[in-house]
């Protein structure tokens, strides 16, 4: 999936909040610029009208590499992407700080869990056995 978008392939759980884009920059990988890293992110999207704290969820790849939500609240029908570099966290845009790219173009997954651990959305793409599934 080398810098375009996952589409959602099949519903998710029953929670509103939900993995709605991702974008992979093949160019983050192995280089340490912020503007190239922050140029990767997962976007997620609260479909419901109430506002969700997302204080302790995770958001993880298919290696392990996992950020936890410090303080933030997700409004109600909006949305907010995580970017793989540093940045100023916003309503709309919040940052892992990392100095590596985390999100492999070419095959991986995008795995979100809620503050108890459990399964909230997960998508994947490309090849060597990810079939694309939510």
């Amino acid at each position: 999936m080398p810098s375009a978008s996952a589409a959602p392939q099949h519903p998710r759980s029953s929670s509103e909040v939900g993995i709605s884009d991702v974008r992979s920059d093949v160019r983050a990988h192995g280089v340490r610029s912020n503007h190239a890293l922050n140029k990767e992110w997962v976007e997620l999207t609260n479909s419901g009208r109430r506002e969700v704290n997302l204080r302790g969820w995770t958001l993880s790849d298919a290696h392990g590499h996992t950020y936890t939500f410090r303080h933030y609240h997700l409004r109600g029908r909006a949305s907010v992407r995580v970017h793989t570099g540093f940045g100023r966290d916003t309503a709309t845009d919040v940052y892992q700080d990392r100095r590596s790219g985390v999100w492999d173009s070419r095959f991986d997954s995008a795995t979100l869990r809620n503050d108890r651990g459990r399964l909230v959305d997960s998508i994947s793409w490309g090849s060597r056995g990810y079939r694309g599934h939510r």
